[in-house]
C-alpha cells in the first residue's frame, strides 16, 4: 500500500476519533437532551420517596426535560443503588441516596455490590432528617435524664424498636453515652415501630419525625429529645440532645442525589446548582418542614466529605456496641 494511502486511512480516522468526540462534547455541553430517569431505592410514599419528587420536580423545571422517578424497592435499598451504580455516567440515571444505601450498608455489610465512595459522583446534599427520642406518654418518664434513670431501675423490662440500621445504630450511640442497656426488637417500618410504642411492646424508639409527628401531638407519645444541633421548628418545647444532656449523640440522615461515577463534572455542577438553588425556595422550604426535613443544599465536594465523615463514624459505633457486619 502506498505511503498516501496510509495517510488518507490515517486522516479518516482521526477525523472519525474527532467526530466522536465532538459529538460528546456537544452532549455534554447541551445536557440533557432527552429525559432523566431519578430511581428511589425504596416504596413510594416515604420521606425519601417525596424528597425525590419535588427534587423531580426542579430538575424538570430548571433543565427543560422530564425527570421520571422510578421506585425500585429491594434489598436495604442495594437494589436501586447498583442499578444507579451500573448505569452509564452520562447524566441521566440518578440515584436519591439517604444515608442507608451509602453509610449503614457499607458500616454494616460484609459484602456490596457497589462502594458508595467510588461507584457515585455525589451531587448535593437536599436535606437532613434529625430523629426524635420518643416514649409512650403513660411511661413514667418526662426527661432524657428520666428515662436513663427509668431504664437503670428496670433493667429487665427495657427495650427499643429497631426499624432500620440508622436507628439501630443511634440508639446504641445513646445506649454507649448514657451507660444505659436496652434490647432491640425489630421492626420492618417506622410506622410499625411507631405501632409497637404506641401499644406499649417497647420501651423506647428513636426514629424519624413522619411516623410519630401525630401521635405526638395527640399527647400519645412523648418526644423527650430532638438528635440535632437545633431545636426543630415543629417541636419547639422539645430540647436537643445536648440540651436534654447527652452532647454527641446528634444524629441526622442525609438525603441526596447521586450519579455514577464517571459523569461529567459540567454535569454534575450543572445538577448541583439546580438543586443549592431549589432548597432556597419558600415553598420547598414549607413543604420539607412538613415531613420534619431540615434543607441544606451542598456542594459535590461536601456530600463526599459527610459520606466519608458517617461512615467513620458508625463503623466506630458498631465496633463498640460489637456489631458484626453481616
Amino acid at each position: 500500500m502506498k505511503r498516501w494511502m496510509f495517510g488518507a486511512i490515517f486522516l479518516a480516522v482521526a477525523g472519525g476519533f474527532g467526530a466522536v468526540a465532538q459529538a460528546q462534547d456537544d452532549a455534554v455541553k447541551n445536557y440533557p437532551q432527552r429525559p432523566i430517569k431519578m430511581i428511589v431505592p425504596y416504596a413510594p410514599g416515604g420521606g425519601t420517596d417525596i424528597l425525590g419528587r419535588v427534587a423531580a420536580k426542579e430538575l424538570s423545571e430548571a433543565l427543560g426535560q422530564p425527570v421520571v422517578v422510578e421506585n425500585r424497592p429491594g434489598g436495604a435499598a442495594i437494589v436501586g443503588a447498583e442499578a444507579v451504580a451500573r448505569s452509564n455516567p452520562d447524566g441521566y440515571t440518578l440515584l436519591v441516596a439517604p444515608s442507608g444505601p451509602l453509610v449503614m450498608n457499607p458500616v454494616l455489610r460484609k459484602t456490596l455490590p457497589y462502594n458508595s465512595q467510588t461507584d457515585f459522583a455525589p451531587v448535593s446534599i437536599i436535606g437532613r432528617l434529625p430523629l426524635l427520642i420518643t416514649v409512650n406518654a403513660s411511661l413514667p418518664v418526662k426527661s432524657v435524664k428520666e428515662l436513663i434513670d427509668y431504664a437503670k431501675a428496670n433493667p429487665d423490662k427495657i427495650n427499643y424498636a429497631s426499624s432500620a440500621p440508622l436507628f439501630q445504630l443511634a440508639t446504641e450511640l445513646f445506649k454507649q453515652k448514657s451507660g444505659t442497656n436496652f434490647q432491640p426488637v425489630p421492626y420492618k417500618s417506622s410506622a410499625e415501630s411507631a405501632t409497637a410504642l404506641l401499644g406499649g411492646q417497647v420501651t423506647l424508639a428513636i426514629s424519624d419525625v413522619p411516623p410519630v409527628v401525630g401521635l405526638i401531638k395527640d399527647g400519645k407519645l412523648r418526644a423527650l429529645a430532638y438528635t440535632d444541633t437545633q431545636r426543630s421548628s415543629e417541636f419547639p418545647d422539645v430540647p436537643t440532645v445536648a440540651e436534654a444532656g447527652l452532647p454527641g449523640t446528634e444524629v441526622a440522615t442525609l438525603v441526596g442525589i447521586v450519579a455514577p461515577a464517571g459523569t461529567p463534572d459540567v454535569i454534575i455542577k450543572k445538577l448541583q446548582d439546580v438543586l443549592m438553588a431549589m432548597v432556597k425556595k419558600p415553598e420547598v422550604r414549607e413543604r420539607f418542614k412538613t415531613i420534619g426535613v431540615e434543607p441544606v443544599g451542598s456542594t459535590s465536594e461536601e456530600f463526599a466529605a459527610a459520606i466519608r465523615a458517617d461512615i467513620a463514624r458508625w463503623e466506630d459505633v458498631a465496633r463498640r456496641a460489637n456489631i458484626e457486619k453481616q
